[in-house]
């Protein structure tokens, strides 16, 4: 009788899959996650490492406090000032350029402030905060948030009043939020083509290099946290930065057009 449980057993273990022995903390920005470009990336990678990526989508802000405290071993996001100064304060290491794309204005086909069209996008946002168009921010301290708050002071202006609502949410959300109030908002290109077809908003301004939107990849320093999985974490950088990554990177497209780019 044992013997048969014995055997019971054992042939459940071999038809089980093996679980993944590793797991890989990642912090990332909504824009990776709402674009869909996690999906593509992650399951060729954990298959061949077998390990499990285990994602925390938040603002850049958010994400690199998280790196700031040690509650995971990587990140990926897009400030790159923000990222200059996390790893001169010791929290980070190995940074690589993974993939860029840019930011649009997005905004109803009304076009209340009159902008589209437009190619100086602080001009534009001055017409905005003229014409006290809706405008729905972020809020949340994410790269999207930073590269809009830099454009506000371009343009000399502190938004306040009924016109600005700050959303303190994800990228998709804050496009849905804009959409259902006819205003605009600043999102990265990749978020807003996942979303083009589900939205009634368009691109109003675009090709001011001053929307550029490079993202980056870093470690948290094992030195600071002995924890953080090094190995796993520099094959990640590694795997982003590879022909096989950046194959999936450039060749991953929402709708026929591309997302993003690597240099």
């Amino acid at each position: 009788m044992i013997q048969r449980i014995l055997t019971v057993l054992l042939l459940l273990l071999l038809s089980t899959p093996a679980f993944a022995t590793e797991h890989l903390r990642l912090a990332t920005t909504t824009s990776t996650e709402n674009s869909g470009l996690l999906a593509e990336l992650l399951p060729p990678f954990e298959k061949a490492n077998n390990c499990q990526v285990d994602v925390i989508a938040v603002g850049t802000g958010k994400a690199l406090k998280l790196g700031e405290t040690g509650d995971v071993d990587v990140l990926l996001v897009h400030a790159r000032s923000k990222e200059d100064a996390f790893i001169a304060a010791g929290y980070g290491v190995d940074r690589h350029d993974v993939m860029y794309n840019d930011f649009v204005i997005i905004g109803p086909t009304s076009d209340p402030a009159g902008i589209k069209g437009m190619t100086d996008v602080v001009a534009a946002m001055t017409r905005i905060a003229a014409t006290k168009a809706t405008f729905v921010s972020r809020g949340d301290d994410s790269g999207t948030n930073t590269r809009e708050i830099q454009l506000w002071k371009a343009a000399g202006i502190k938004p306040a009043g009924d016109w600005y609502l700050e959303a303190g949410r994800g990228m998709g959300d804050v496009i849905i939020m804009a959409s259902e109030r006819q205003g605009y908002t600043l999102s990265d290109r990749g978020t807003y083509l996942a979303f083009k077809d589900k939205i009634p908003l368009r691109i109003a301004v675009e090709g001011d290099k001053r929307l550029f939107n490079p993202y980056g990849v870093i470690m948290v320093n094992p030195q600071r946290y002995p924890y953080v999985k090094v190995a796993l974490a520099k094959k990640f950088i590694a795997f982003l930065t590879s022909e096989q990554g950046r194959a999936l990177i450039t060749g991953y497209r929402r709708g026929g057009e591309q997302l993003f780019y690597v240099q």
